[in-house]
């Protein structure tokens, strides 16, 4: 997946969950932030943070802030893709490699399901399968955790991937985390131990637990490579 206008600018401070205020070429500047969640560990004053420019006059906001260089103690910093949206759009763009799927298999957004609307429906060789996409941004040292916040909504999904599964559907669950140098994945149960419990519970019951790093730049973001899942306490 592929940005558009992509500027370079340094971090100042975030008034609420939806704006940032950002320095562009020394001038101070208010946009929009792609992304809800606390990201206390990466939005700190004087990060490199990297906007996308919008080509609709009549927002307030002329920026998307979609990337940010986290800072490392001893190490260079980590680019990393702070965008929520994207990471659906770049699992559609995966599974249509056949990577996961064969290239034959037909791939639907925003499938509906119980009480769910599961990210995918894929239907290939005669069999249905149901995938719901967790972007990741959250690391320490080299493991990825999700979630970063309570998610009771995350909780539901899991719960309805597990009834999928009992009904005889594919069950998935694919964590896009975004950025490199990754070694294992793991659910935060320090943040929601209730997600790492369903989490634990719906492998159990043989719901597919995927995790893949992304090959991050400051214009674009594709998945990548597996990442070993460890889901025990």
């Amino acid at each position: 997946m592929k940005y558009q206008n992509i500027k370079k600018a340094v971090f100042i401070s975030r008034p609420n969950r939806f704006i940032a205020d950002v320095l562009i070429d020394g001038k101070k500047e208010r946009v929009h932030v792609k992304n809800t969640g606390r990201c206390r560990e990466l939005l700190s004053e004087g990060t490199a943070v990297y906007l996308e420019r919008s080509d609709n006059p009549d927002r307030k906001t002329k920026y998307d802030l979609i990337a940010v260089e986290k800072l490392r103690d001893g190490l260079p910093p980590l680019l990393v893709n702070m965008d929520s949206q994207i990471p659906n759009a770049a699992a559609e763009e995966w599974l249509k490699t056949g990577k996961l799927f064969s290239e034959q298999a037909v791939i639907r957004r925003e499938y509906t399901y119980g009480a769910s609307r599961f990210d995918f429906m894929i239907e290939d060789m005669g069999k249905i399968s149901f995938l719901e996409v967790k972007g990741v941004t959250l690391e320490n040292n080299g493991i990825a955790l999700f979630p970063d916040a309570p998610t009771e909504r995350g909780v539901k999904h899991i719960n309805e991937l597990i009834r999928a599964k009992s009904e005889g559907y594919g069950a998935y669950i694919l964590f896009v985390i975004q950025m490199k140098e990754i070694t294992e994945f793991r659910p935060n149960d320090t943040m929601h131990k209730e997600f790492g419990d369903a989490l634990r519970k719906a492998e159990q019951a043989g719901v597919k637990i995927l995790a893949y790093d992304c090959i991050v730049t400051h214009e674009s973001i594709v998945i990548d490579k597996p990442i070993k899942v460890r889901t025990e306490l």
